[in-house]
């Protein structure tokens, strides 16, 4: 299985907690050159002024670290076939997804020149970090966060597939505030041969598809074959979500 790097944040990009996120998925990509590519595709559909307020945060943040930094101005499937926009990946050291709507992030990143120049490049060892939307869209289903009605079965839409037969719960902490019993829903969705793993917010979980550490203020909860295994801060699990097919996708 190729060599890879990861950080899933459940919610809370571009904030100070993310530092030492942001040192390990640097130390992790150690020999590429540093820069930071964030990539606010997600949030277009909400208008160039959302687009844009996630990218200056983004910039702000990694300027107060002197990490360089520069956003990917991808926003549509047109963009996701520019050969200038996957050229960035070429020697980055990290590609940064922040949030917005997973089913979108999909449909402009899906069978893409970016996405197969992102997975390429991921072999040669730039690391991937996703916050929410981000991490959402790397299974093999994507919530649609544009519909209402969250017991929709349309809700689910195609994912990625870099991680197959797993689901993604970010903000996991927050979904029973935003809607009684959403939790319990979730995890009812999930199939019995996939596998969920769950994040709060504030909080990520780093690893290498296999081997996975928590950061942050929350936890991290991996359900597979119906047991469940919780990890707070400082904590270590052991969880295949990469099979070695997925590794070449």
């Amino acid at each position: 299985m190729s060599h890879r790097s990861f950080a899933l944040l459940g919610s809370g990009e571009f904030e100070p907690w993310n530092e030492e996120v942001d040192r390990w998925l640097l130390g992790r990509a150690d020999g590429r050159d540093g820069r930071v590519l964030i990539l606010p595709a997600a949030s277009a559909p909400e208008g160039d002024e959302i687009f844009d307020g996630w990218a200056t945060k983004g910039l702000v943040h990694f300027a107060s670290l002197g990490i360089q930094a520069e956003v990917i101005p991808l926003k549509t499937q047109d963009d996701a076939d520019r050969p200038e926009l996957a050229s960035k990946l070429e020697g980055a050291s990290v590609a940064f997804f922040s949030g917005g709507n997973p089913a979108y992030l999909v449909r402009i990143l899906a069978g893409s020149r970016f996405w197969r120049a992102l997975v390429e490049e991921m072999d040669r060892g730039l690391a991937y970090c996703g916050c929410s939307a981000g991490v959402a869209c790397l299974g093999d289903v994507a919530p649609d966060s544009s519909l209402q009605d969250l017991t929709s079965p349309e809700i689910w839409q195609p994912g990625l597939g870099l991680f197959p037969k797993v689901y993604f719960g970010p903000h996991w902490d927050a979904l029973n505030a935003y809607m009684p019993g959403l939790q319990a829903l979730f995890v009812a969705a999930v199939p019995p041969d996939c596998r969920l793993l769950a994040i709060d917010e504030n909080t990520a979980v780093v690893g290498d598809g296999t081997d996975w550490s928590v950061v942050g203020a929350g936890g991290a909860y991996y359900l597979d074959a119906g047991n469940w295994t919780e990890c707070k801060a400082g904590a270590s699990f052991k969880a295949p979500l990469m099979t070695p097919e997925a590794a070449s996708t």
